[in-house]
């Protein structure tokens, strides 16, 4: 249990303290997966029903935020490129497609309304319950380092001005905009309403507990 804590808080720190160093915008966000995977394990460690719980919802959530933010920098590379020097004034370019990744920025941090709020707070939640406050503490510490690669985008998207290269880009194609908000969308969805998610998570959980026993 102990082990599984360690690594999973070293995956949390290392991965994202790595993702804000990254000029590759997939990468930053691979590392950022990296991070997640840390929670879902530390969730695992817990070996609670919150715990377990938390776990099992992130997995879900991660999905649909990592999705809309992958899909949306396919977009970018259609257009523009993956570095985050490409992307410089391309959220007055491309607004309906940076937008969903900044959804899916603010879910990877946590942030009240968001997929990725519900299960980082069930995961802190199963710390207090056992009485590991410093973890709780580790937890939203790890989340708050997503602020800064978060905000590398942010910047470069919205704050820097447009390359040459990038005065003419037009958005991406129809298709491909359909189903990052939809991703988006649900990412927001699930943060609002998350009654179904975490029924079938706790139930989840407790079915796993309950094999265990036996």
């Amino acid at each position: 249990q102990y082990s599984m804590m360690a690594l999973a808080i070293i995956a949390m720190f290392v991965a994202s303290i790595t993702a804000i160093f990254q000029e590759n915008l997939k990468r930053m966000f691979a590392y950022s997966s990296v991070a997640q995977i840390g929670y879902i394990i530390l969730g695992l460690s817990f070996a609670s029903q919150i715990g377990l719980a938390a776990s099992v919802i992130h997995l879900f959530n991660h999905a649909i935020i990592k999705c809309a933010i992958f899909m949306g920098l396919g977009c970018i590379a259609l257009r523009a490129g993956v570095s985050i020097r490409d992307i410089n004034g391309l959220g007055y370019r491309m607004p309906w497609t940076t937008a969903p990744i900044v959804i899916g920025g603010l879910g990877l941090i946590g942030i009240p309304m968001t997929a990725g709020f519900i299960s980082k707070w069930y995961l802190v939640r199963a710390a207090l319950e056992l009485n590991m406050w410093p973890l709780a503490i580790l937890i939203v510490l790890s989340s708050l380092i997503a602020i800064i690669y978060v905000w590398r985008f942010v910047e470069a998207a919205y704050l820097k001005p447009a390359h040459e290269k990038n005065i003419n880009i037009r958005e991406a194609p129809l298709s491909m905009l359909l189903s990052l908000w939809i991703l988006a969308l649900a990412s927001i969805y699930f943060g609002v309403d998350a009654t179904t998610t975490l029924s079938m998570a706790l139930d989840a959980a407790e079915n796993l507990l309950q094999g265990e026993s036996k």
